[in-house]
């Protein structure tokens, strides 16, 4: 017999009805009680067209009360969402609903344009729904861990993409798991800026009822938007990527955040050191953490007390969770493997991808990193990055690093090229501040870089290639070179 637990968000609509749940930019807040009362008169309206327990429900929106209201709406009747990118093609978007069997498609009112040529029979948007009348049926008062309740899809870099299911349970651990390392105050409050329909984004919002914890909302990240709500509206906790924290700590120049905020959560790839040391310089609390859509947002993340002892270290893992690397031997690099009840069970309708990837409960992660003496994990890289250079492993995530602790650069990608003579050499790509030579930068990479590390090319661009999170795409980066 499976766990079950009372519907979270009914919950806390009986606990704290009248605390606030979702405040918005716009001004507008719901509380608890009208979040509940909104999702499941959205859940009542969304009945009149089949939707019930096990039905597939692609939901195409970037963040707003609406897409909040509607994933809420489903936990009410036991359907699966399937959260899309708004940022992906049609025929990216046409590959995942296809694949996860999607029969019925939600979509904001501006994403309408983008989901009329999907195939998907039935597309509605929220307006559509809310002009429904709603049908009488019983809401689910429980949830049941096992059952599955979304599927986000990676990001398909290497092949087509997988659809990672996650149940009630693995989102119910991945809370859990957070409160114990970062402990939760009765003010808390977390910014969520990363998109929802990703796992970091969509997290937050689980936070939200299973804490019973105000989720202040913005639609995307704007670093001055961001920088007065956190100077002004009383945010503990933050979701980051790094370009996030790169651009807030230039924006607050010597001005210091106010003490209330004491986390922003830093994911989505190794972090440069200078910036991590240039955040410490302004007690700017970033504490650096390591997860994927597979282990439900963060499995590895530091705690309050280590985040200054253990600078360029993810942490260690969850309470709930387990680490190893495939290496014996600490400080050697290896492939980090995790295990916990916040890990998916598979991938949707992917045996293949389930085989290769998963061993006695143990999930391969793809990614590189070593632990230390005190069993602290590192990140050095995703295996794919790797770039072997005369049978020597040069991680960019290393190369980055080093290039963004010069003043004038703002940001950096590296990646591999191809090469006759090495098989591959590294090459860069810089966003500068301000005027800066390629002459410059390969003297201050050569005081820093072994030889063979140093870029044997650099080019100047506007902009990095990022996905939806904001994280680097590397694999895009030699496209630049035509542009």
């Amino acid at each position: 017999m499976s766990e079950t637990i009372p519907h979270w968000l009914t919950k806390q609509a009986d606990l704290v009805p009248n605390k606030k749940a979702i405040e918005l930019y716009n001004g507008k807040a719901y509380t608890f009680h009208e979040l509940k009362a909104a999702s499941q008169s959205f859940a009542r309206k969304l009945s009149q067209l089949g939707v019930k327990k096990g039905t597939h429900v692609g939901i195409l929106s970037n963040n707003g009360i609406a897409m909040i209201t509607a994933i809420h709406a489903l936990s009410y009747l036991g359907a699966v969402g399937v959260l899309l990118n708004t940022r992906l093609t049609t025929n990216e978007i046409n590959y995942q609903v296809t694949d996860a069997e999607v029969s019925i498609l939600l979509t904001a009112d501006e994403c309408k344009q983008t989901a009329d040529p999907l195939n998907v029979e039935q597309v509605y948007s929220f307006s559509d729904v809310e002009r429904f009348t709603e049908k009488e049926i019983i809401l689910a008062s429980e949830l049941c861990l096992d059952d599955t309740f979304t599927i986000i899809y990676t990001s398909g870099t290497t092949g087509f993409p997988k659809g990672v299911i996650h149940t009630y349970g693995n989102h119910w651990w991945s809370a859990i798991g957070s409160a114990l390392n970062l402990g939760l105050n009765k003010d808390d409050k977390w910014l969520i800026t990363l998109p929802i329909f990703h796992v970091s984004g969509l997290s937050a919002l689980i936070k939200n009822v299973i804490y019973g914890m105000p989720i202040y909302v913005l639609e995307k990240f704007d670093v001055d938007i961001v920088h007065y709500i956190l100077m002004n509206k009383g945010i503990t906790i933050m979701s980051v990527v790094t370009m996030m924290v790169q651009n807030l700590l230039n924006k607050l120049g010597e001005d210091l955040y106010p003490k209330s905020l004491r986390c922003l959560l830093l994911g989505g790839g190794p972090a440069p050191k200078p910036m991590l040391e240039k955040a410490k310089s302004k007690d700017v609390p970033v504490f650096q953490s390591y997860g994927m859509t597979e282990t439900s947002s963060q499995i590895v993340t530091l705690s309050p007390q280590d985040a200054l002892e253990k600078i360029g270290s993810a942490g260690k893992p969850l309470f709930p969770a387990q680490l190893k690397v495939n290496q014996s031997d600490i400080y050697t690099i290896g492939e980090i493997m995790v295990k916990g009840p916040m890990v998916t069970k598979g991938y949707y309708k992917n045996e293949q991808a389930n085989v290769n990837s998963f061993e006695e409960g143990w999930l391969a992660t793809g990614d590189m990193g070593y632990l230390d003496h005190d069993g602290y994990l590192y990140v050095v890289d995703r295996r794919k990055d790797l770039i072997i250079s005369g049978g020597e492993n040069i991680y960019p995530s290393e190369v980055e690093s080093v290039l963004s602790g010069m003043e004038q650069v703002e940001e950096v990608g590296v990646t591999g090229k191809d090469d006759d003579v090495w098989g591959q050499v590294p090459v860069a790509f810089i966003v500068k501040y301000e005027d800066v030579s390629i002459d410059e930068i390969v003297a201050f990479a050569g005081e820093r870089l072994a030889k063979y590390k140093i870029p044997k090319e650099i080019y100047f661009v506007e902009e990095l290639p990022r996905n939806a999170s904001n994280k680097l795409v590397r694999s895009k980066l030699l496209d630049l070179r035509m542009e």
